[in-house]
């Protein structure tokens, strides 16, 4: 065979074409390299005498950015593995001649990989960007010499060493008698010699990326002030997660960093997301930041702490990673600027952030509690670089790249300052740390990490190692703080009760429930209700093919036991989990006294229904959930009628029924129970593209987008649908979509090409309104849609052309100008009843899109890469 194909773990493929010599690892999720490493795919050799590696040579990207809640592509560490392991970019090295890694896929993909690799290089890229987070001028100046000493001088647009291959409309080249197509959305095939193989990169509801090392299950026990070991690798490092930790205040807890797989790591503690108050982030390489989807898919915005200089680079980096505007940051995060080289107080636990020399912006923190006469302390030093490579950066030549002197001992002091836990970065090479630094360090204890392997010898004389899950408790706990938290949870459940009565139930024994236990199973019917305390639950009906996780603060078998009926579903322990059994009668009892009872039961009918939905599949807050419930409302819609209006302006659910989408006289599917529609008004503000036609009696709980607007999980969640529902329109061969995105549309501006993207699906729902029969209301407010779009697009276009000197901006913003004076007197026209002539529309957007995206935007984005400009919007 010409073609090989490996299934290496779900969601990534290898194919191989070892005459055409391509090795082309297919989907970059997170941490893909392990994988690949613990497959034999990657392995060490030497090369005309030199240490190097085998590994990919090309890289084939996913349509989709996003996957079941998780990237799906993070090109970074694959192409670090390229150019650095395997000697690609390195000066003297055999494997050294010209050849470029390869990067495949869609042009927004690549565009968006383009960018996000190059933020992962560099982060904030001028002392203007870094000037805009605070930074004085001069302060500036230093960062930008630090960061032009790591960059060798020079900061490159990643085309200098990156080559690509847009997988448009047609088969494309990728190599001599290589040709690459897409069949479908994420459906790709490779064709060599008369031999074809196919490679499918979605992944099926329900499935997640693989974690490619074990972690086991440990328990967690919230102290008063302790740091829980949760990473001590780095990313290449199979076996073990990258450095992080958790920290535990008063009950409180706080991240520090979120690497790859940070799920599994929380899972194997027993802890929740939504139990997390909040992340203190050191940086935007991957290996700290790849794990932000999980942070972005809780009931509640978490708090983000972090400088502005810091934040600024993450967010920016993120931005570029998932196509949308920078300031969307804050719709997942709630941000909370520290002071850098301050004391920082966050509700009595007080952190210091410090600029550490990196290639990106980095802080290392200091965390402080005050306890007895003095403070308990913890540093978390990563990424450092080691004072061999410092020293090798002093120049006193202030033009010059690099630091002086002053900085070096500045940065020295920093990463000696004495405390009682320190944990540093002893990754070794240009940009980490050294253990041998910390040989005279007056640190009560020091641990080692970021690093793949064991300790050497010389190391484990100065630092200790930590296995995951391993905890130093600097101040121990002196009550209960489970049971408070259980307290709360109850208080949530059940509003309005009194006092007395909520300590009756709180008051019950908490008990330890074993990993992988049922502790429900369908079809019994409880003599209790489980409050759980910790941990995390699965749900499970496979025969209605239902499936879905309870966290912390969820209330187990209120219906069964209310009702005296059998569990519908079963439950079972996906961690170490602490419970509150409360006796059914004395729950039931308790609600009956306080009239509780028809609520609680109409209440936990809605809330055993949302739970099967695959919307509100992975469980939220018990106030989160609370919240939505007292907000929902039920809509009935007879045989026949279309749904429009304020019905497309709220998160509609399917109970019952069945209603057709269709674009023109083509059916694009038959929503059923527990589907859902509407985000696209209720949450991005843009028109729905297709007609909604109740097919039989249907019922819908509607949700008003606002009340969504602050739950991350479920805004995450309607953001992945609405990027599939996009993708399968922009892609459609459909005849009724007259508007189709091609790849040939493409100005090679990511941000550009996905309000282009928006603009052809507010016309396709233009053009499928434009009948006499139509409904002028929803198709005014289609025009101020397309109006509004435009608008945006414009000006953050002519932004982009005053920031980068565009010779031709003038004439190009004049020619907006004449298409927004256009479309006003159409958006006019229809606000006054009117109905424009369909042909005549279609021609007006026809020379809009061929003559100016296709013109005109393409001059711009042909003109930043002739510039090599990286692009970042």
């Amino acid at each position: 065979m010409g073609i090989h194909k490996i299934d290496v773990a779900r969601g990534i493929q290898w194919v191989e074409i070892p005459d055409a010599g391509l090795r082309i690892l297919c989907g970059c999720p997170a941490d893909a390299v392990k994988h690949l490493i613990k497959r034999g795919l990657i392995l060490p050799k030497q090369f005309k005498g030199v240490a190097c590696e085998t590994g990919p040579n090309a890289l084939l990207l996913s349509d989709l950015s996003v996957q079941n809640g998780e990237f799906a592509n993070l090109a970074e560490f694959p192409i670090l593995q390229m150019l650095y392991k395997q000697g690609l970019i390195l000066p003297g090295h055999p494997n050294n001649i010209g050849t470029k890694p390869l990067l495949m896929g869609s042009a927004e993909q690549v565009d968006s990989q383009l960018r996000y690799i190059y933020r992962g290089n560099y982060g904030l890229v001028s002392r203007e960007e870094i000037m805009e987070t605070g930074v004085s001028g001069e302060q500036a100046d230093v960062m930008m010499r630090i960061k032009l000493k790591f960059a060798f001088g020079h900061i490159r647009p990643t085309r200098d060493f990156v080559d690509t291959r847009v997988v448009g409309d047609g088969p494309v080249m990728i190599a001599q008698g290589v040709t690459l197509s897409r069949i479908r959305p994420n459906v790709f095939e490779f064709a060599y010699q008369g031999e074809t193989i196919q490679v499918d990169l979605n992944l099926n509801p329900g499935e997640s990326y693989e974690c490619p090392y074990p972690l086991g299950f440990r328990r967690f026990e919230p102290e008063y002030f302790a740091i829980i070991h949760t990473g001590e690798g780095d990313g290449w490092d199979v076996n073990r997660p990258c450095m992080s930790s958790i920290i535990t205040y008063q009950g409180r807890i706080f991240l520090i960093d979120a690497g790859p797989n940070i799920a599994n790591s929380m899972s194997a503690l027993g802890i929740g997301i939504d139990q997390v108050d909040g992340i203190f982030h050191t940086h935007a390489h991957d290996d700290h930041f790849a794990g932000l989807t999980t942070l972005m898919r809780a009931g509640r915005r978490l708090r983000y702490f972090a400088t502005p200089l810091v934040r600024s680079s993450v967010a920016k980096k993120l931005s570029a990673l998932m196509g949308v505007e920078e300031e969307q940051f804050a719709d997942f995060f709630d941000i909370h600027d520290l002071i850098a080289e301050e004391w920082n107080s966050v509700e009595g636990l007080e952190v210091m952030p410090v600029f550490s020399p990196h290639p990106v912006e980095t802080n290392i923190y200091v965390f402080r509690a005050l306890w007895g006469d003095s403070y308990r302390s913890y540093a978390h030093f990563a990424d450092i670089v080691s004072m061999d490579v410092l020293r090798d950066m002093v120049t006193e030549d202030h033009n010059a790249p690099g630091i002086d002197q002053a900085t070096f001992d500045r940065v020295r002091l920093t990463y000696l300052v004495p405390v009682d836990l320190k944990k540093v970065d002893g990754g070794g090479n240009m940009i980490h740390g050294s253990a041998s630094d910390f040989r005279a360090d007056a640190s009560t204890r020091i641990l080692l990490a970021h690093r793949a392997g064991e300790l050497t010898l010389e190391e484990k004389e100065i630092g200790s190692s930590a296995a995951f899950g391993t905890v130093d408790v600097l101040v121990a706990g002196q009550f209960e703080q489970l049971r408070h938290h259980a307290f709360s949870y109850l208080a949530t459940h059940l509003p309005g009760m009194p006092l007395h009565d909520l300590r009756l139930l709180a008051n019950h024994p908490m008990t330890e429930i074993n990993p992988g236990a049922i502790v429900l199973k369908e079809g019994e019917t409880p003599h209790d209700v489980l409050l759980l305390v910790s941990g995390r639950i699965e749900k499970i009906r496979t025969r209605d093919n239902v499936f879905g996780s309870m966290s912390a603060g969820s209330l187990i078998g209120v219906g069964s036991i209310l009702d005296n009926r059998p569990s519908h579903n079963t439950y079972r322990a996906c961690s170490f989990l602490r419970v509150i059994r409360l006796p059914g009668n004395v729950y039931a009892e308790v609600i009956r006294r306080n009239g509780l009872l028809e609520h609680m039961r109409h209440t936990a009918k809605l809330r055993a229904f949302l739970d099967t939905t695959p919307l509100f599949s992975e469980g939220l807050p018990a106030t989160a959930l609370t919240r939505i419930v007292a907000s929902m409302k039920e809509q009935r819609f007879k045989p026949g009628e279309a749904i429009g209006g304020d019905d497309l302006q709220t998160i509609n659910i399917v109970r019952s029924g069945l209603i057709e989408r269709r674009v023109g006289n083509k059916i694009l599917d038959v929503l059923q129970e527990r589907d859902f529609f509407g985000e696209e008004g209720a949450i991005f503000n843009v028109p729905y593209v297709s007609q909604l036609r109740v097919r039989e009696e249907t019922s819908v709980i509607q949700i008003p987008g606002e009340i969504l607007h602050h739950v991350p999980l479920l805004r995450w969640k309607l953001f992945e649908t609405y990027e599939r529902r996009v993708a399968r329109a922009v892609y459609s061969d459909d005849p009724a979509a007259v508007f189709i995105w091609r790849e040939t549309f493409s100005s090679q501006v990511g941000e550009l090409d996905a309000h282009h993207r928006q603009l052809i699906q507010i016309a396709n729902a233009i053009m499928s309104q434009l009948q006499e029969t139509a409904n002028r209301d929803a198709l005014a407010g289609h025009f101020d849609a397309l109006a509004d779009c435009a608008r945006n697009h414009f000006v953050e276009e002519e932004k982009l052309m005053a920031l980068h000197d565009y010779t031709s901006a003038k004439a190009h913003a004049q020619k907006h100008t004449l298409l927004l004076s256009q479309l006003s007197e159409l958006q006019q026209r229809t606000h006054q009843g009117d109905i424009p002539d369909k042909a005549s529309f279609q021609h007006f957007f026809e020379s809009w899109l061929v003559r100016h995206v296709l013109k005109e935007d393409g001059k711009f984005g042909l003109f930043l890469h002739r510039r090599d400009l990286q692009l970042e919007i």
